[in-house]
């Protein structure tokens, strides 16, 4: 699966893009993406390399090794794009519970360019892994 990341700061462009959702904002979670207006378009389900943190009432995504984690697509507007990133708690300078990275998916034959707010890595000390990578299996779990 072709992923590449980068630091991303806080939103410019004024278009649509893509955003990969792995923990209470997927259907049925906690903070489900469909609440937000305009409403987001599901595009596809994806995985991505990453370990999946449980921090509590919600995950956290450490980018990059063999672990995959599962999650959905959706093409935002950049009104929900700006209302993710206050709930993400983003800061510019990426010193934020979240940062938020660009990052290349496959989703069946297509390729996706998507956002994902991945945690800062200070806040996964001492948290328990995932091993599934799935946060709803997880949380139902519990």
């Amino acid at each position: 699966m072709p992923q590449s990341t980068k630091s991303d700061g806080l939103p410019g462009a004024r278009t649509s893009r893509h955003v990969f959702v792995y923990g209470t904002l997927r259907r049925g979670g906690r903070n489900d993406i469909a609440r937000f207006r305009p409403e987001p378009f599901f595009v596809a389900n994806a995985a991505i390399a990453g370990t999946l943190y449980d921090l509590g009432a919600y995950p956290g995504v450490v980018l990059g090794g063999k672990r995959l984690v599962v999650g959905e697509i959706y093409r935002i507007e950049p009104e929900v794009e700006a209302a993710l990133d206050v709930l993400e708690e983003v800061a510019a300078d990426d010193a934020g519970e979240y940062i938020r990275r660009h990052v290349t998916l496959e989703a069946g034959a297509q390729q996706f360019e998507c956002l994902v707010y991945e945690i800062h890595p200070s806040r996964v000390a001492g948290r328990a892994v995932i091993r599934s990578g799935d946060w709803i299996a997880h949380a139902a779990a519990r």
